[in-house]
């Protein structure tokens, strides 16, 4: 087999005994033997969880956790607190700046041809209002071209603008498919394609797009943008940043969106009244929150623990990534109280603006090459509150020969359900492991199950506490926990040699190992 024929080639992960995998042209054994630790663990894990109680005070008393915002800063006091209250070592560190900024009370009611109030949220970043403003809505028209978009720009003065697309339907295509006869759900699906492709040709002969239009449309005096960013399923909208910086930008739920909508285009002129009080803050520092638990023979080799802190704030963040961190969290608590010496330092980060571009992990990574130089393993879970079911190589040619260590010993109940991929390809973004793959470190996601995540959790106003599922999340943390353990035990350093890549077809030439990025330390300010 060539090397470049292991990439992305899935196995279910290791069985329990005797277990043999081509590395490099040799063999390597794995068996499967009882541990103290780890069963003491998973004992820990079981009968003394306190995933609920962290989520609690994270999710529903601290809240979202948007970069910049006092509940960001909040949540890192919160963590350094918990952290000592269990004797770990634990501190926030500066690595940036960023637009402070507070959302505040909003009301977006419909108060013509009926009172209504509507499901809306003021977009993060969005400028707040001294009082609330009632305007009637319109439609961006389908014109001719962007010269006849600029005639038409006066007329939204004092207005509120609708820019997105109405959606043919409200229900997601799994409802359609189960329920619709085969050619009515084939009918939708087309009549919608086309709807889609001619929405996205009105805005393109406006001359603007997504980004610029709604800052034209504040110049030109609208009194506010109106959006919606359906995730393609029941009650789901996407919840991001605002690019206005003088009137609101609002996301509508598409039911009300398209009520809305058909109310324009019938000519009954509905009209809205909007109150946003967010308050900007200045320019304040972001942090990320590191602990640790020192190394009793290598200290300065470093087994890391790394989930992102920050979220949007549509939901409270819950599975992105509130429930990474609560892993790692949980994961720390267990080591101090089980393990409470190991041979290598135990690190674990909380990074800071992950959504904006991995900006505290490149941060940290850029700023302590003395730590990455020695990591013996990077382990970062992120997309969501299901169970840990892929493991990849991340590109290190010799990742199976310490990963299959280390997984051999893992309980079946958890093993079992992780297919890996050896020595698979470098990550280039997506997550915070990414800012360490680049650096050459050795880091690993651990990847979820979906758990419907991309549709009703991924930055969305529905991510919050109730989509937990805590089974799956004390499993992430018992996984977490042995993982650390056996890499802080392994008596030996991990290799962090690369594979060679496999070529590009479409350059003919070799895939380049991603490039170590500069962080944004000052965000949101210009």
């Amino acid at each position: 087999m060539k090397l470049t024929d292991l990439y992305f080639k899935p196995a279910k992960a290791l069985a329990a005994v005797g277990v043999f995998a081509a590395v490099s042209g040799s063999y390597v054994s794995f068996a499967q033997t009882k541990d103290a630790i780890v069963d003491n663990i998973v004992k820990e894990s079981n009968q003394n969880s306190q995933l609920k109680n962290l989520a609690h005070e994270l999710l529903d008393v601290v809240g979202p956790r948007l970069v910049g915002t006092p509940q960001m800063e909040q949540a890192n006091k919160w963590a350094v607190e918990k952290y000592k209250s269990w004797g770990i070592a634990a501190r926030n560190e500066k690595w940036g700046e960023w637009r402070g900024w507070q959302r505040g009370i909003s009301h977006i009611d419909m108060v013509s041809p009926r009172v209504h109030t509507l499901e809306a949220t003021q977009l993060a970043w969005s400028p707040g209002m001294k009082k609330s403003v009632t305007a009637e809505l319109v439609i961006i028209p389908d014109l001719a071209d962007s010269v006849a978009f600029k005639k038409w720009l006066p007329a939204v003065k004092g207005k509120f603008v609708l820019i997105s697309m109405m959606q043919p339907t409200g229900r997601p295509d799994y409802n359609w498919k189960e329920f619709a006869t085969p050619e009515s759900f084939e009918k939708m699906k087309k009549e919608r394609t086309a709807q889609t492709e001619a929405w996205a040709a009105r805005i393109r002969k406006t001359g603007y797009n997504g980004r610029t239009l709604p800052v034209a449309l504040e110049n030109a005096g609208a009194a506010g943008v109106v959006i919606n960013n359906w995730s393609a399923g029941f009650g789901v909208d996407k919840i991001f940043g605002a690019y206005t910086k003088k009137v609101p930008t609002i996301d509508v739920a598409l039911e009300d969106y398209g009520l809305l909508y058909r109310l324009i285009e019938s000519g009954h002129k509905p009209k809205i009244r909007v109150q946003t009080e967010s308050k900007e803050n200045g320019v304040v520092p972001t942090f990320n929150t590191i602990a640790e638990i020192k190394g009793s023979e290598k200290p300065n080799e470093y087994v890391i623990l790394s989930a992102h802190f920050d979220s949007w704030d549509g939901g409270t963040g819950a599975t992105d990534n509130g429930t990474g961190t609560l892993t790692m969290m949980e994961a720390m608590r267990i080591l101090k109280k089980i393990y409470p010496n190991p041979k290598r330092t135990i690190l674990v980060g909380h990074w800071g603006s992950e959504e904006q571009g991995l900006n505290g992990s490149r941060a940290f990574v850029e700023d302590h090459p003395e730590i990455v130089k020695n990591i013996q393993a990077v382990f970062n879970q992120d997309n969501g509150t299901g169970r840990v079911v892929n493991l990849s190589g991340q590109g290190f040619l010799h990742a199976y020969d310490y990963l299959g260590r280390w997984l051999s010993k893992v309980p079946d109940s958890i093993r079992n359900h992780i297919e890996t991929s050896f020595p698979g390809a470098p990550g280039r973004g997506g997550s915070d492991f990414a800012s360490f793959v680049a650096a050459g470190a050795p880091a690993f996601s651990l990847s979820s199950n979906s758990w419907s995540y991309g549709n009703y959790t991924w930055h969305t106003n529905r991510d919050t506490y109730d989509k937990i599922v805590f089974d799956d999340l004390r499993n992430n943390a018992m996984l977490a926990a042995i993982l650390a353990y056996l890499a802080s035990e392994d008596p030996a350093k991990t290799s962090n040699e690369k594979s060679v890549m496999p070529v590009n077809p479409r350059t003919g030439e070799p895939t380049k190992w991603p490039d170590q990025t500069s962080p944004t330390r000052r965000g949101g300010l210009d």
